[in-house]
């Protein structure tokens, strides 16, 4: 508590300060001194962005992705790390015992080393943070055991390791504060509930927003794990974890192309469709497996930084009827478990060719949380498109 305490009247004093910096500087060259340095400086000639110039900090290097393309990692001297999230959000790890670099734009969250008691309701990340060795760091979790795919986050909370603290939208504040939460890692659902968002950093708990889910390739998910890396002080087992998922990804590339297409969806309960756009990660895997993803239309790909599109059914009908497989995405809506219980969101469905031939698929609800294993479900994939063993399957089940 008292930690807690310090850590929300620092902010405000920081604040403050800055604000008086500000208007004694209000004039000339002295307004450009005090100024707060901007944390996102201008791309160099190659179009890449440059590292922040923090004051009194030394740059030392750059994070190196392979495939992610949502943020950047800078690191400088004394265990300073400064994370640089695209059209979302910047974020500063100060190292325990360090100070907050001297004009710090205001906009960037500062979060204190060593980062401990994370509240994680960003289910995809769990996951991740659990290959390299960092569930100890996690104390309270969005979702309940049961709720959980991964098994030694259900075990720790099983266990009291980890709290259920209340869901995304709704999370339990007496808990996370009496707790001593260093950090709340959220999912883009945080900013549909901005106020929830504004009431946890109010209590001095800083909110890391997870992107993602805006990679566009299948092993973009699984690099974030080096972001996590990054946070927790573990870049070496992320890097490890890494290294065996992109070897498990070469060993994928040899699939042959079937020509089979494939619609990967879910209805709303107003009756709208929900798919993927053809740059994410799921069409790509699909591709990858051997087939080709049919939703490819203007209308798919025109909100170019939304990793899913809603059609009407009119549009989904146009696109899709002609699909040879049609796999239903159980991670947004609940699952269908019969060709009855897709019927009953549209009759329009019986004209399609996957309903048919009886060539309907669901994806498993769980699927979303498994980031650490995308290679599975191109697997399954490839089982489905080449009539392959359906009991080998992780998280494709075949609806009659």
């Amino acid at each position: 508590m008292m930690q807690e305490g310090v850590k929300i009247v620092r902010k405000k004093l920081f604040s403050v300060l800055l604000s008086i910096a500000c208007v004694l500087s209000a004039g000339g060259a002295m307004l450009t001194e005090a100024l707060p340095v901007m944390a996102q400086e201008a791309a160099d000639e190659d179009g890449e962005r440059k590292a922040p110039q923090l004051e009194g900090l030394t740059y030392e290097k750059k994070m190196d992705f392979t495939y992610v393309e949502c943020i950047d990692i800078y690191y400088y001297e004394g265990g300073y790390k400064f994370f640089d999230v695209y059209d979302s959000a910047q974020y500063l790890l100060v190292p325990e015992g360090g100070e907050i670099p001297a004009n710090l734009d205001k906009k960037v969250t500062v979060i204190q080393a060593p980062v401990q008691n994370i509240y994680m309701a960003a289910t995809a990340a769990m996951a991740l943070v659990n290959a390299i060795g960092g569930l100890n760091c996690v104390g309270f979790s969005s979702l309940k055991a049961s709720d959980w795919y991964v098994q030694d986050a259900q075990d720790a909370m099983n266990a009291g390791d980890i709290v259920f603290a209340g869901k995304y939208s709704e999370p339990d504040y007496e808990v996370l504060l009496s707790g001593g939460c260093d950090l709340a890692v959220e999912s883009t659902m945080i900013l549909h509930t901005p106020k929830v968002q504004e009431m946890i950093e109010n209590m001095g708990i800083p909110v890391f927003i997870d992107r993602s889910s805006y990679e566009s390739h299948p092993l973009g998910r699984s690099e974030w794990a080096k972001v996590y890396g990054a946070l927790l002080d573990r870049e070496e087992e992320a890097e490890a974890f890494f290294a065996e998922q992109n070897q498990v990804m070469e060993d994928l590339e040899d699939f042959e192309n079937t020509g089979k297409t494939v619609a990967f969806f879910s209805v709303n309960s107003d009756g709208s469709v929900v798919v993927r756009r053809q740059e994410d990660s799921v069409p790509k895997m699909i591709e990858l497996a051997g087939g080709r993803y049919i939703l490819n239309g203007v209308s798919v790909i025109q909100e170019s930084k939304r990793s899913s599109v809603t059609m009407t059914m009119e549009e989904f009908y146009a696109d899709a009827i002609d699909a040879d497989y049609l796999v239903y995405n159980s991670t947004i809506q609940a699952p269908i478990g019969s060709i009855d219980d897709l019927l009953a969101k549209s009759p329009l469905f019986g004209d399609f060719k996957a309903v048919k031939e009886g060539n309907v698929w669901c994806a498993d609800k769980y699927l979303y949380q498994a980031t650490d294993i995308v290679g599975q479900l191109i697997r399954d994939f490839n089982h489905m498109l080449t009539d392959g063993d359906a009991t080998q399957m992780t998280f494709l089940k075949k609806i009659d």
